[in-house]
């Protein structure tokens, strides 16, 4: 049995509401990218055409995008700094703890490989391009993969009882990251703005789940 978290863990119906919340958008979005509904689809055109031209005409910004896009916020890049956490947890004997967050990463990495396969949405296409990316769209995974891993900081975070000023400056931190990787993904020409959205309400619907199984779980053990 992994020992109790200094702090008590967030309220599991908190918890649970707020995974509702990112839900319930995330299956009206998905219900609208499949049946390709003609305003969606003329507002991701829109945007991406628009960002794509000032990729072309920008290399120098493009390059730092690439940077950040393939190496600081890359998925893999995300994962082994979970990997060190959940490494962290373990050797504290906090089994459960990190048991939890590495099936919520790797549920979260599952999620989105089934998700992009069933969907099969096509990504943008440019006779210029200044990146490439394989498989499908939607959800994006930079997107959701950040959501995913700054969220279970957070909430780790939060359970170890850090004070309040590092709470605040680690959320400012995954705030830039997570918004950052979804800039980069669509000002790359790589992915749609509602592949960045859906990425970003399914990850914070995974990991608000999560937190709300781990504080029954928690408190039925107390």
């Amino acid at each position: 049995m992994s020992p109790a978290p200094s702090r008590p863990s967030p309220s599991p119906h908190r918890s649970t509401r707020l995974s509702l919340l990112l839900l319930l958008p995330f299956i009206a979005l998905l219900a609208l990218v499949t049946a390709r509904w003609s305003p969606l689809l003329a507002l991701d055109h829109g945007i991406a055409t628009s960002l794509h031209r000032t990729a072309v005409t920008a290399p120098g910004l493009t390059s730092v995008n690439k940077v950040f896009s393939d190496w600081v916020w890359d998925p893999w890049t995300l994962r082994a700094l979970l990997a060190v956490a959940v490494i962290a947890l373990l050797r504290r004997r906090q089994w459960v703890l990190g048991c939890w967050v590495a099936v919520t990463a790797a549920v979260g990495t599952a999620l989105q490989q089934v998700l992009k396969a069933l969907v099969g949405r096509q990504r943008p296409e440019w006779p210029d391009p200044v990146d490439s990316a394989h498989y499908a769209a939607f959800p994006s995974g930079h997107a959701m993969t950040a959501a995913v891993a700054g969220g279970l900081a957070l909430w780790l975070l939060r359970l170890s009882g850090a004070r309040r000023r590092w709470l605040w400056a680690a959320a400012v931190l995954v705030g830039v990251s997570v918004a950052g990787v979804g800039l980069t993904r669509v000002y790359l020409g790589v992915h749609w703005a509602t592949d960045v959205l859906g990425g970003w309400l399914l990850g914070g619907a995974l990991v608000a789940a999560a937190a709300a199984g781990y504080a029954h779980r928690y408190r039925a053990r107390r």
